[in-house]
């Protein structure tokens, strides 16, 4: 019985007016944690029954009996729970049983009668609670006669009530700056208890004390509630739906849907593999809407989007999920400027930050300049420290000899750190940068600290006498300077110098040694003239930068008209793809298409040595009267993690993978039954 009895919907009609407002031992709610007593669960079934009889001649309540969606008998009021005229005005009410969310109410909206609807997120005194939904926190106040009638104390926070109450300024000096509500309070008329919380949950929903990742991972649905988490899901709403209305409203795109399932892309990252009833035949996720949005363009839908959904089968980072959605863009009849100029209007118009708006057009670098002044494809232009390329004054002789490194791939590089940030640099500084080295191959690195005697000390002994004196009057070096030198193969110098110059800056910057770099500088860049081919680092196979559909540079062109031309050349043709970087992170990537067959066919066949019979329907439509195309595509979920400052895609995401690629929500992947087994021809071997 008592069981049942504390399942009912609680009804409370509480005086709206409020005597002996407040005790001197009351601290007024605000941001900062209270340590709160849970009552015993008789206790709480006792509160429950008392409030079950609430029919005392000072309550004016009036109820009739209804059935809730679990067939359960509830109390309800007779009539409507709001009146039109204090309706809000807020379309996020509209069809809702509330007259305003918990984040809206000012001090525009004292006198006004309203409902609200949310989560118990604190209580204290039978007196003071704080009502939360996803659009905010109010406070609530109950009259002190009709507390002891009000079992408030021994709700479990995180239950769902309905609030109905009048809309006050707080009194003179009570106000909670901290708040967007912290001017005003609701006085409780009726409060109900539309589900009550169990006791204890497995994590905390406060800012302030926030559980690990994995933990708020298996329990999604309540991390969820986190006012951050709120907060980066409706920007990443209003993003999209800005994106949305930018391609079809003010350029005329048409938004179409792809399949999912399709078959394997060769030249791509791994795919998921599906399973069919058909035995030994087996679908693919599709890595992206790549050849479905070329064919779009054959078949004259010449100004595709669609917010798409794509799946690669690789190993999860903080900026990498196995699932990941991006704004995919095509169009016909265009080349490399009109798709920049395309994609840097779509982000103007959809950038959510009114106050500093999005200037254009935003700068350009070639990957060779990229790769030689910052070592890295999607340089961090924020900040200085830039690679200084001393190649023509350090050969590859002597000391400085790698071990499978060509005279003609050899490269030497030097970042300088000044005596003023040197001296700052902490002990730990060469163990970490040795570590970075240690895990590159091909190539060497030292650090030598600059003195009086530098130039005749034991540098010398690994640079010579010479090539010492010309690196310091090239650099300027100075006593208490700080080098950083790395020399061996081109690619992987750059690379592990690229690596050193983030580490360092990294390392200055938490000491507020250097300036922070801001989280929403205007730092776009657009990193053009990749080579179209690449030498595979770990096979020594040829494969695509890129992609296998992207067309060649015009200037270059020529040398795959007739024919496949030796490596040498071959790793020179420049590609037209394009790549959109903003502060170091690679936020999307596009290219102008192969759109003649007989190229295409070249380059996967004589080049990429990779069988095509099953890209048939592509080649086909390529025949058909392909017209000349290109596109991009926005990897979202990065992009909406810089704009929130998050510090991994995954706090952007509602139901994301964790870092090994499971689910912890679900656990998934699990094991399937015998009988599925069966059905789609499966026999796993351990």
């Amino acid at each position: 019985m008592l069981r049942n009895n504390a399942r009912l919907l609680l009804k409370f009609s509480i005086r709206s007016s409020v005597a002996k407002r407040r005790s001197g031992a009351f601290d007024k709610i605000s941001s900062r944690p209270f340590t709160v007593l849970q009552q015993s669960s008789d206790k709480r079934q006792s509160n429950l029954l008392q409030c079950e009889a609430l029919n005392a001649p000072k309550s004016t309540l009036k109820t009739t009996a209804s059935t809730d969606q679990l067939g359960e008998r509830q109390i309800q009021p007779d009539g409507p729970i709001t009146s039109p005229e204090i309706l809000s005005t807020n379309a996020t009410n509209e069809f809702t049983t509330r007259t305003h969310t918990c984040g809206e109410l000012r001090a525009d909206h004292a006198g006004q009668s309203v409902t609200l609807c949310g989560w118990l997120e604190f209580s204290r005194m039978n007196k003071f609670f704080t009502l939360r939904d996803g659009y905010g926190t109010v406070q609530a106040l109950i009259a002190e006669e009709d507390g002891p009638r009000i079992p408030l104390d021994g709700l479990p926070f995180e239950s769902i009530l309905r609030v109905t109450g009048k809309v006050q300024l707080r009194p003179d000096g009570q106000q909670n700056r901290f708040m967007p509500t912290g001017e005003i309070e609701v006085h409780v008329e009726q409060l109900e208890v539309l589900n009550e919380s169990k006791k204890r949950l497995p994590i905390n929903v406060k800012d302030h004390n926030r559980a690990k990742e994995n933990l708020r991972l298996e329990y999604r649905y309540i991390d969820l509630r986190n006012a951050q988490m709120q907060r980066n899901l409706r920007l990443r709403s209003q993003v999209i739906m800005k994106m949305r209305e930018c391609m079809i409203n003010d350029f005329g795109f048409l938004e179409v849907e792809t399949p999912t399932l399709f078959r394997r892309t060769p030249g791509g990252a791994q795919e998921f593999v599906v399973p069919s009833r058909k035995p030994g035949h087996f679908y693919s996720l599709v890595q992206s809407p790549q050849q479905f949005k070329q064919m779009l363009m054959v078949g004259a839908i010449d100004r595709y989007f669609q917010i798409a959904r794509c799946y690669r089968d690789e190993s999860t980072r903080p900026d990498r999920q196995p699932e990941f959605t991006q704004l995919d863009i095509e169009l016909s009849f265009t080349d490399r400027e009109k798709v920049i100029a395309l994609v840097e209007a779509v982000l103007r118009k959809s950038w959510p930050f009114t106050d500093q708006p999005l200037k254009g057009p935003f700068p350009r670098m070639t990957l060779a300049d990229a790769m030689d002044r910052f070592g890295s494809d999607k340089p961090d232009v924020r900040f200085g420290y830039e690679l200084q390329n001393l190649s023509s004054l350090l050969p590859p002789q002597d000391q400085l000899v790698v071990s499978g490194v060509r005279e003609q791939d050899f490269r030497a590089y030097a970042i300088v750190i000044r005596a003023q940030e040197a001296r700052q640099l902490p002990g730990g500084v060469r163990k970490t940068l040795d570590k970075i080295a240690k895990k590159s191959n091909y190539c060497k690195f030292t650090m030598s600290k600059i003195t009086s005697d530098w130039n005749t000390g034991p540098i010398v002994r690994l640079l010579g006498q010479s090539a010492t004196e010309a690196v310091s009057g090239k650099l300027n070096l100075e006593p208490d300077d700080v080098l950083f030198l790395g020399w061996g193969k081109q690619s992987y110098v750059q690379n592990m110098m690229g690596r050193v110059r983030l580490a360092v800056y990294e390392m200055l910057e938490s000491r507020s040694l250097v300036p922070k770099r801001a989280t929403h500088a205007h730092s776009f860049l657009w990193v053009i003239d990749f080579p179209m081919f690449a030498e595979n680092e770990d096979t020594g196979t040829i494969e695509s930068t890129h992609h296998p559909f992207t067309a060649p540079h015009p200037e270059d062109a020529s040398k795959l008209a007739d024919s496949v031309p030796a490596d040498a050349e071959l790793f020179k043709i420049r590609s037209l793809a394009y790549d959109l970087v903003w502060n170091g992170v690679e936020i999307g990537g596009g290219s102008i298409r192969i759109h003649r067959s007989e190229l295409q066919r070249r380059v996967l066949r004589d080049v990429l040595n990779i069988e095509h019979d099953h890209l048939g329907h592509l080649l086909d439509a390529l025949d058909s009267g392909c017209p000349p195309h290109g596109g991009f595509a926005i990897g979202l979920d990065r992009y909406v993690s810089l704009l929130c400052s998050a510090a991994s895609i995954r706090d952007v995401i509602a139901f994301p993978k964790s870092l090994d690629g499971k689910d912890p929500l679900s656990k998934a992947p699990v094991p399937i039954s015998e009988e599925e087994k069966r059905i789609y021809h499966i026999k796993v071997i351990e």
